[in-house]
């Protein structure tokens, strides 16, 4: 495929306090990764958080983005990814965009249509059908854009009413700050082909075959099939992200998988070649992401804050290639 030169992001949610979070985004920066990114998860331990199984979050993100932008210089801030229905959406572009300005244009701007029903629910929040979701998505997503040209608003529809204003401030970034969309589903990353500069892709699950007896490689080839699909001639453009779900630099892989298969309880097998898996050392790894790239077109991968200084190998051979 012929796809953008590769780059880096770290996804990181938590630090003790302010030093800890400064240490943190300068190490990120100082290592090479391009950008650094929270998530957008508000619950803390209790029998929700158990249910929805979602990882420890500390921070909010919008206040842990802008600190790291005024303690780095170069590095690129953003949020994998901002939940629609957790931000009121004129407030959001606003925030965004502000974000930008203060930034001098290092915003990267994920944002999807949530996912996480246990986590809505404990939130108070009602958690709507996929379809209404994503239509909601789509018209926030104009809304932000629209916001960020800097025109009187005029975006009226079923879920976005807002109008008799023009956005400010406007964003450093011109035409826009790129705007990442996430999901796994036709739908969602359809839009995310017609309207995003990044398509995060959602990992694929870990089963032998999907319900359509698909095997997990071609699950993502039909992911990124959606997406080339309603990109059109946009797609040699876009970056393509995914985080691998499992990580581990290591010269003894196979006990690493034979670890993994006895705590989650998936083969071995299906882990070894599987999509979201990076497993084994960097000069493995590293061939590994190449292929990927070639075959599924990820040429920008994000990894967790447990992996920042193991994974930075990887960073200093394959960044800008």
């Amino acid at each position: 495929m012929d796809r953008p030169p590769f780059r880096f992001g770290v996804q990181a949610t938590n630090a003790a306090g302010a030093r800890a979070w400064r240490d943190t985004v300068r190490r990120v920066e100082d290592l090479g990764y391009t950008t650094l990114f929270l998530a957008d998860h508000y619950l803390g331990p209790g029998p929700a958080q158990r249910e929805a199984r979602t990882p420890r979050q500390d921070l909010a993100p919008i206040a842990a983005m802008a600190a790291a932008a005024a303690w780095t210089e170069k590095l690129r801030i953003g949020c994998r990814v901002f939940c629609i229905d957790y931000h009121v959406p004129a407030v959001l572009a606003k925030e965004a965009a502000t974000l930008d300005l203060l930034s001098d244009g290092r915003l990267e701007l994920g944002i999807g249509a949530g996912w996480s029903e246990v986590e809505y629910t404990a939130m108070g929040l009602d958690f709507d059908s996929p379809g209404r979701r994503i239509a909601k998505l789509a018209e926030v997503v104009a809304l932000i854009k629209a916001h960020w040209r800097g025109e009187e608003l005029d975006c009226s529809g079923e879920f976005v009413d807002v109008h008799g204003y023009a956005g400010r401030p406007r964003p450093v970034q011109q035409p826009h700050p790129p705007i990442m969309i996430g999901g796994g589903g036709r739908r969602v990353l359809s839009l995310a082909g017609r309207e995003a500069d990044i398509v995060s892709i959602s990992s694929v699950p870990f089963v032998a075959r999907d319900a359509d007896g698909l095997d997990p490689q071609a699950v993502a080839q039909r992911r990124i099939g959606f997406v080339r699909a309603a990109a059109g001639e946009r797609f040699a453009r876009l970056d393509v992200e995914s985080s691998p779900y499992f990580t581990e630099i290591t010269d003894d892989p196979e006990a690493v998988l034979a670890r993994l298969a006895q705590s989650t309880g998936i083969s071995s097998e299906l882990l070894r070649d599987h999509p979201n898996v990076l497993i084994g050392s960097p000069e493995r790894i590293v061939e590994t992401l190449d292929s990927r790239r070639e075959t599924l077109g990820v040429n920008y991968v994000t990894v967790q804050q447990s992996q920042i200084e193991s994974f930075a190998p990887v960073v200093a051979h394959l960044y800008g290639r």
